[in-house]
């Protein structure tokens, strides 16, 4: 994805820094108690576009603390606009829950630290379809590992894509590494809308054009896997239709 750039748009982000973070290389280790001023959990989400999702969840979940990450200045922008905006709709004006982070998902070692991260959300990441440009996909080894560092021991990973192509690599990346996996969907909204499960712009997109879409948890941790007993834990890999449609 390539954005123009707009004209007075990074003066635009350093006015809010009770919303955007733009170093936030200097919060690593100390996100709960320096930016968010609590011990609440921390949630990330990676590649969050212009914000729906983790706009939502900051405000359905006031207890847990939400941080939405891209590259992109200008949706960082705009994630910042729909946040504010959000608030305004729903009579709340706090954002002391949520922050929007600029940086490049390659560097996320050097922004959190070991354990610091509860749960990470994979929605809609570029499935990089090329097979040369495997390592490029988020759900690559080498990120995974790098995931699996910087949540706590009981963390989790939950992924959601429209790619058939990428859900059978990471499911197949995942179990390679070892790590559990729950609840896994192939058509996630197949039998009606998830009304418990907050979406993207994406997923409100191509579920409205009938497209399937991928599902899955990745839980670390034992005693994680124990409390979560109700939850169906996936031994194997299941297999993918070949017909189901693919977009990314």
């Amino acid at each position: 994805m390539r954005l123009r750039g707009v004209k007075g748009i990074r003066e635009a982000l350093e006015q809010q820094p009770e919303l955007v973070v733009l170093n936030p290389k200097d919060y690593k280790g100390s996100w709960a108690s320096k930016f968010f001023k609590n011990n609440n959990p921390i949630h990330v989400e990676l590649g969050m576009g212009k914000g729906q999702f983790i706009s939502e969840l900051s405000l359905l979940n006031p207890e847990i603390n939400y941080i939405g990450v891209d590259m992109y200045d200008e949706l960082i922008r705009k994630a910042s606009i729909k946040a504010r905006r959000s608030r305004e709709t729903n009579d709340q004006i706090s954002l002391a829950n949520l922050a929007l982070v600029l940086l490049n998902i390659e560097q996320i070692s050097e922004a959190f630290a070991e354990g610091e991260i509860a749960v990470i959300y994979l929605n809609f990441s570029d499935p990089w379809p090329k097979a040369r440009h495997a390592r490029r996909r988020l759900t690559h080894a080498g990120f995974v590992n790098q995931y699996t560092k910087l949540l706590h021991k009981d963390g989790q990973i939950q992924l959601k894509t429209d790619s058939m192509s990428l859900f059978e690599f990471s499911l197949n990346s995942f179990a390679d590494l070892g790590l559990r996996m729950r609840n896994i969907s192939l058509n996630l909204h197949g039998e009606g809308l998830r009304t418990d499960l907050v979406m993207t712009e994406y997923e409100t997109k191509f579920s409205g054009q009938g497209m399937p879409i991928y599902r899955c948890e990745v839980i670390l941790g034992e005693q994680k896997l124990q409390t979560n007993t109700e939850a169906s834990i996936a031994e194997e890999v299941p297999s993918i239709a070949p017909t189901a449609q693919s977009e990314g």
